[in-house]
């Protein structure tokens, strides 16, 4: 008779929750100012779309795929369950849409997609994303597929899902900007982001990536941004996404309070793979090396552009002839872009030049890069670093201001938030800002 309880009990009792797990760390120096099961294989369910879209951007780096390169959606992609955009097998669609619907809607069918058109077939692109992890030092983590549905050997750790955090954070910031979209166009439909609800509730926060699977629990990694101060969080196996969420916005709150106000920013290098190539020990094509200028390395053709624009400039300040650069060419970093305005060449009586028109009376904060010997050195770095920060100062106003001692170079006509966030940028490249407001 307790043989048959027993057995009875056993089938009868709810599933074991899962294991809880948990990390925060300091974004700008990597050190961990908390850990709960950080070594614990666990597994990450959606949080594997975070090595899917590192990939996925890496891809576009080496030139293996272009953001608008149409893909053609398989029938195994097609045939992924929820969660999915729903694509159709045979159907074509541009692998920006693909990155959306994988980082936004974290769809399957979207992270399968990507995973066959950058390495011919899904388990070509798992093997590829656990050499990417071996290479992050990722050290527990095994993938087997690129959306993260329960499989056998899947497994990853708090400890590794918040180091890919931070790489995607610092290694490719010019996207990292779409897990803080809360809706975008993802070609066949608008897509809802499922991490809205913690960027909406907590202050600073601007992604990444929630998971849930049966077996996973509600998994989620996320960073916010304060001042100076970044917090990388994560969480295995929550109970609910209510209580998830409330979970991370106190391990974000553990971290800000521990965290120095002052720390210097540790940008990792980009991952070096010891057969030399991110793609299956060898590159099918021959690549250009590109070179990582900083955290935020643009496209080799940008660079190509870039070197043009700053000439021309500096052509143009040298012969006194006042002419306007040409629009550039898509970039890596997702719309909208903008058209920059070349500063007209100074007149020897004006201490500063205004190169837009004024901004309303809110746009009273700015940002300084500092002194420059000639007004023609500062007049170059406004342009440089704007050029390196498409998005950042497309609204700003470039001045500069004859000081004793030498020309500021100034980026004005910014409202307080988008001064502070402009700094922060700058300082994670290690950059020298300071901000000013009225």
């Amino acid at each position: 008779m307790g043989l048959i309880l027993c057995v009875v009990l056993g089938v009868t009792a709810p599933a074991r929750a899962a294991p809880y797990a948990a990390m925060v760390m300091d974004a700008r120096t990597g050190e961990v100012l908390h850990s709960r099961n950080a070594d614990t294989r666990l597994h990450p369910a959606s949080l594997t779309k975070m090595m899917t879209l590192y990939i996925a951007f890496e891809a576009v780096r080496l030139g293996e795929i272009g953001l608008d390169t149409p893909v053609r959606i398989s029938a195994n992609a097609a045939a992924e369950p929820p969660s999915r955009l729903g694509l159709r097998s045979g159907s074509t669609i541009r692998f920006r849409f693909l990155i959306r619907a994988a980082a936004i809607r974290s769809a399957n069918d979207a992270a399968t997609a990507i995973g066959e058109a950058i390495e011919g077939s899904e388990a070509a692109f798992a093997r590829r994303m656990t050499r990417t992890a071996r290479a992050l030092g990722m050290t527990r983590t095994t993938f087997r597929n690129a959306h993260g549905l329960t499989s056998d050997g899947h497994l990853s750790t708090a400890r590794d899902m918040t180091i890919l955090g931070r790489r995607m954070v610092y290694d490719y910031p010019q996207y990292y900007n779409i897990f803080s979209r809360r809706e975008d166009d993802a070609g066949i439909a608008t897509i809802r982001n499922t991490n809205r609800a913690v960027l909406n509730a907590y202050a600073g926060a601007d992604g990444i990536k929630t998971g849930y699977t049966r077996a996973a629990g509600f998994n989620l990694v996320a960073s916010a941004q304060r001042g100076r101060e970044r917090i990388i969080a994560t969480v295995f196996g929550g109970r609910s996404a209510a209580w998830r969420n409330q979970r991370i916005m106190e391990l974000l709150d553990m971290g800000f309070d521990r965290a120095p106000s002052r720390a210097p920013v540790r940008t990792p290098p980009l991952p070096s793979y010891p057969d030399g190539g991110a793609s299956n020990g060898a590159v099918a094509r021959s690549l250009r090396p590109v070179p990582r200028p900083g955290p935020s390395a643009p496209s080799p053709e940008l660079l190509a552009a870039i070197g043009e624009a700053v000439g021309e400039v500096l052509t143009e300040v040298e012969t006194a002839t006042a002419t306007e650069v040409p629009s550039l060419p898509p970039t890596p970093r997702p719309e909208p872009q903008a058209a920059l305005d070349v500063p007209p060449r100074p007149q020897p009586t004006a201490p500063e030049v205004i190169t837009r028109a004024s901004s309303t009376g809110s746009r009273l904060y700015g940002v300084s890069l500092g002194r420059q010997p000639s007004h023609h050195a500062a007049e170059r770095l406004l342009l440089r670093t704007a050029l390196a920060e498409l998005g950042t100062f497309d609204d700003a106003l470039r001045r500069v201001v004859q000081r004793s001692g030498g020309y500021e170079a100034r980026f004005a006509g910014m409202t307080e938030t988008q001064a502070a966030r402009a700094c922060a940028r700058l300082a994670a490249r290690n950059v020298t800002c300071e901000m000013f407001g009225p």
